[in-house]
């Protein structure tokens, strides 16, 4: 099979978590030849990063029109835009994409389709079109491991208690308006998938998937990382005044001081969580770099941080609104949600990311970091809330106190696996060359069959 006469579509949930990686996927792929199609709505596909221009002949970003569904507020097409009572009726509308995305391949048939996790009717019409799908998780492999295998995602029965996990904060076994659970969801899709990709590595957590090969009982293929590509961060960096000064502060920070806190593009933190995170920080006397989202409920960003807390800190660190300057120009600057400002993607002055690493798997990521010994999980206190006092204690802890001196060896030593282009670039040459296999194992089946007719009629 040559690459460039292979076509894959992909298919992500509309959640820039999820979004962003299925992106990242398609340009790696399409650097190797390989004619992608990139599905989603109009307003999602406005949003996204721009495509480096070498990349355009090969990804075609393809819109289908949201549906509109009773209980999704009009001009909501990703989970960003939305509070989380009303996901569900962005499932729902979701799950209507099916009928169009079947006029789709009326038109032009793929090799293959990657699906998230939620997408399970498009699974069905891929079935019905003769077309093969394939799993993309953007979850770590040990999560998938935690919520088990398809039969126990669709039933909710755990035949093990992982009690050194923490739950989800998303019941996985419960229909919602949509009428599907997403353990519904998942569970289809594995079904239907002739393999699963996973946004990992052998290096980091090759226990955990050779664990999911053997509960999903089907090829687990793992992609590597997705890290930034160089090249790309260097290009066309949209940086504002507010931005530009902040990076002039961190320029002058020394090296491995800086933390960078920073709780995603979905999760909305209260007021009250916000001032006590201040207070965290201002009572760690170390330097930090805060990306702050304001809520919903917030009209006054005056309002944003507790009295005083600005003049206190000022020589600190730095509090920015909003999101990171990203590479290249927006179709929708405004709206563009990535995980780290890309200037900080190699500045040594940035020792620790603080984040709550995703709405629903926050839990397991960061136990299994703990488990790898390259992260800190912050004491809770009884009703599982946080106090200032331990949670600057934590920042110390893991930055300067003689206590956390082998975490950040270990972390460290990690950067050198998650940062190593040449290794996550092979995955994605394995990748190819499993696709390679298996169009030639399709080929002949269909030979083979051929054969087969061929005989009987000339038998009878």
């Amino acid at each position: 099979m040559a690459a460039e006469k292979y076509h894959i579509m992909m298919f992500p949930w509309v959640a820039f978590g999820h979004m962003i990686p299925f992106l990242e996927l398609s340009k790696r792929l399409a650097a190797k030849g390989i004619l992608v199609s990139y599905i989603s709505t109009p307003k999602n596909i406005q949003r996204l990063p721009p495509i480096p221009s070498h990349l355009q002949p090969k990804i075609n970003l393809v819109e289908i029109p949201m549906p509109p569904v009773e209980g999704l507020p009009e001009n909501c097409e990703a989970t960003i835009d939305l509070p989380e009572n009303q996901i569900q009726y962005l499932k729902k509308a979701y799950d209507n994409l099916a009928e169009p995305f079947e006029n789709l391949l009326q038109e032009t048939k793929p090799d293959l389709i990657i699906l998230d996790f939620a997408p399970y009717r498009i699974s069905q019409v891929a079935t019905k079109f003769c077309i093969k799908t394939a799993l993309f998780s953007v979850f770590t492999a040990a999560t998938l491991s935690y919520v088990g295998p398809p039969g126990e995602l669709k039933t909710g029965k755990r035949r093990v208690t992982f009690e050194q996990y923490t739950k989800p904060t998303v019941d996985l076994h419960v229909p919602d308006a949509s009428g599907k659970s997403t353990g519904g969801r998942i569970a289809k899709i594995i079904e239907e998938s002739s393999f699963v990709v996973v946004r990992s590595c052998h290096e980091f957590e090759g226990e955990y998937l050779r664990l999911v090969e053997e509960l999903y009982d089907r090829p687990v293929l793992p992609i590597g990382v997705l890290p930034p590509i160089p090249e790309e961060k260097k290009n066309n960096v949209a940086i504002n005044s507010s931005w530009l000064n902040a990076k002039r502060w961190l320029d002058g920070q020394n090296q491995k001081s800086v933390v960078f806190v920073g709780f995603g593009s979905e999760y909305k933190m209260p007021i009250e969580q916000i001032h006590e995170l201040a207070f965290s920080l201002e009572l760690s006397r170390l330097p930090f770099i805060w990306i702050l989202r304001k809520p919903q409920d917030v009209e006054n960003s005056s309002e944003l941080l507790p009295p005083g807390f600005s003049d206190r800190t000022l020589n600190q660190g730095v509090v920015l609104l909003g999101w990171g300057p990203t590479a290249g120009n927006s179709r929708s600057s405004c709206d563009r949600r990535m995980p780290f400002p890309l200037w900080l993607g190699n500045d040594y002055r940035v020792a620790w990311i603080w984040t709550s690493i995703g709405s629903s798997s926050d839990g397991l990521n960061a136990k299994l970091l703990v488990e790898k010994e390259v992260g800190y999980e912050v004491p809770r206190n009884e009703d599982g809330s946080f106090s200032r006092d331990v949670v600057a204690e934590s920042i110390r802890r893991v930055m300067v106190e003689p206590e956390g001196q082998q975490l950040r060896t270990k972390a460290a030593d990690m950067r050198s696996i998650f940062g190593d282009h040449k290794r996550h670039d092979n995955y994605i040459d394995k990748f190819i060359e499993y696709l390679e296999e298996m169009k030639r194992e399709v080929a002949k089946h269909k030979i083979s069959q051929i054969l087969r007719r061929a005989t009987s009629e000339y038998i009878f």
